[in-house]
């Protein structure tokens, strides 16, 4: 299983946000080279990074942060927050980005997604389902829908989508354990034909663990390595492989 250590930025910062909320911002790191370089020490081999800014105006806007990390460290870089077209998965790849995530378009503008996995291949493309009492959320969590998660999935799927990441909004941020249920009935609910990357929630090894154990393929943490209440070395040695 691999272990995605998170990157969230806002301002040219780096933070993490509770549920999702804006206005809950706090810088966790003070140099975003240097965490990533320390995720990087302490053996992953991935990394995961979010334009909060971007998600939030619907374009692009951190992304010479991104740049520098793909280009200054050895770490495979996923990236995602306000990627709405073509050209910008474009721009994205060709600066050495290693998967870019569709989270927003994969709910507003599904041909975006059949178009990209064609284009440049399913390991390129992940797309992200942020979900708040089982329905999907979109623009930086910020508009609500009636469409499941599960059903979502598998309309990708029908795509050619290989890589899902999902987030229970209600548990991102807040150190409270993965949501096991929501998981496994997305893992069931797509017949185990694609990789799941949890997101939301984890806190400790135990949270690794249930990923790990459910046959998962990534397990996200954030908050959890900030705080120190997981050892990312620990995590990455548990997991196993991490240049999936």
């Amino acid at each position: 299983m691999v272990i995605l250590p998170a990157i969230d930025i806002k301002d040219g910062n780096c933070v993490r946000l509770f549920r999702g909320d804006y206005a809950t911002a706090e810088k966790v790191a003070d140099n975003y080279l240097d965490t990533a370089l320390s995720f990087q020490a302490a053996g992953a081999q991935w990394i995961h990074m979010v334009d909060l800014d971007g998600a939030k105006e619907g374009r692009p806007v951190n992304t010479k942060i991104y740049s520098d990390v793909a280009e200054k460290t050895d770490l495979k870089v996923e990236v995602g927050g306000g990627i709405r077209n073509i050209e910008t998965i474009d721009e994205y790849l060709k600066m050495g980005i290693s998967r870019v995530i569709l989270g927003s378009a994969a709910l507003k503008d599904p041909r975006l997604v059949k178009n990209s996995v064609e284009k440049f291949g399913s390991e390129k493309i992940v797309v992200g389902i942020d979900a708040l009492n089982g329905m999907v959320a979109a623009e930086g969590w910020l508009e609500a829908s009636n469409v499941n998660y599960i059903d979502l999935a598998n309309k990708m799927i029908s795509f050619g989508v290989k890589y899902f990441i999902f987030t229970d909004i209600s548990k991102d941020g807040t150190l409270s354990g993965v949501n096991a249920e929501q998981l496994k009935a997305l893992y069931d609910g797509t017949r185990g034909e694609c990789n799941i990357i949890a997101s939301g929630g984890v806190r400790t090894m135990d949270d690794i663990v249930i990923c790990k154990e459910m046959g998962l393929y990534g397990t996200i943490c954030g908050k959890s390595i900030y705080t120190g209440s997981l050892d990312l070395a620990e995590a990455v040695r548990y997991a196993g492989a991490q240049n999936a």
